[in-house]
């Protein structure tokens, strides 16, 4: 496997980082998690532009323009081979001292990482799964905003932690006032009736790339969809619900907090959503191997 740093492709025993990079030491830098399906890199551009996003609001200078990030990743793409796979694209603020202080670090690094990754066994997609609420409250906005992919995911591991230990994969995690903000890792949507309904950004949720796909393509089939506040109340009486996310895709969830959702089987309107994902990821992204 090679592996992109700072403008080098390195065998993988050989890419290494500095033990004194802030990334490591403090999480400081931002990443993406992308997809690459057929043979094309699947919104690159919107994933590259939240990447930007991302380190703006940590003033943190990406020492590549954004033409140089998405070539990086295609050929990174390129030279090992990916025609199905997920990347992890990383910047972070680069090598400075033990103190906090970030203007010690003098550059920023940037990594590829292109492999593949399967989030949820095959049987999770089929028959749903099951979830729960967790006691650990989402980033609020004026301490470190939800909205910045940023390398300290420590808020996300310890719901995943709560998952865990109560035999869950996923969990629901709140916000300060007690909206559903969004999973540990993943968008969450509920449907009644003809409307599509997920948390608004304002309530906790990251900028799903995925999220924003699926809300087009179920406004193209003609649901009503709408960002709106929702308690763990409207997620117990929703007749679907389903998750969403780069690595995760989308799959259903059937059950939380011990209440089924709906019929207990993933509903008519998540498969096709489903059937209508998957077609756009097989034709559309940037090509690889050339067009």
């Amino acid at each position: 496997m090679k592996i992109y740093i700072d403008g080098e492709y390195l065998d993988q025993s050989k890419a290494k980082i500095s033990v004194f990079d802030h990334g490591l030491l403090y999480g400081d830098g931002v990443f993406e998690g992308i997809r690459a399906y057929n043979g094309r890199v699947f919104r690159l551009k919107e994933h590259i532009d939240r990447l930007f996003f991302s380190a703006k609001a940590i003033l943190l200078q990406i020492p590549l323009s954004h033409a140089e990030v998405m070539s990086a990743v295609v050929e990174t793409c390129r030279r090992n081979k990916i025609r199905d796979g997920y990347i992890r694209l990383v910047v972070t603020r680069g090598v400075g001292g033990l103190g906090l202080n970030p203007n010690k670090c003098k550059r920023p690094s940037v990594i590829v990482i292109a492999d593949k990754i399967q989030l949820y066994p095959p049987e999770f997609y089929e028959k749903g799964l099951e979830i729960i609420t967790v006691p650990t409250v989402r980033n609020l906005h004026s301490a470190l905003n939800p909205a910045i992919k940023s390398l300290n995911y420590l808020n996300n591991i310890l719901a995943k932690i709560e998952a865990n230990n109560a035999g869950c994969e996923e969990a629901v995690m709140l916000n300060a006032e007690g909206f559903v903000a969004e999973c540990t890792g993943d968008n969450i949507f509920i449907v009644q009736g003809n409307h599509l309904l997920t948390p608004p950004l304002w309530a906790g949720a990251l900028y799903g790339i995925t999220r924003g796909v699926v809300m087009d393509l179920a406004r193209e089939a003609g649901l009503d969809v709408a960002e709106t506040n929702l308690t763990r109340y409207d997620l117990f009486n929703g007749e679907e619900c389903f998750l969403t996310g780069t690595g995760a895709e989308i799959v259903p969830v059937v059950k939380i907090d011990g209440r089924v959702i709906g019929s207990g089987k993933p509903g008519k309107v998540t498969q096709n959503l489903v059937q209508k994902y998957q077609a756009l990821t097989r034709a559309s992204g940037e090509p690889i191997f050339g067009k």
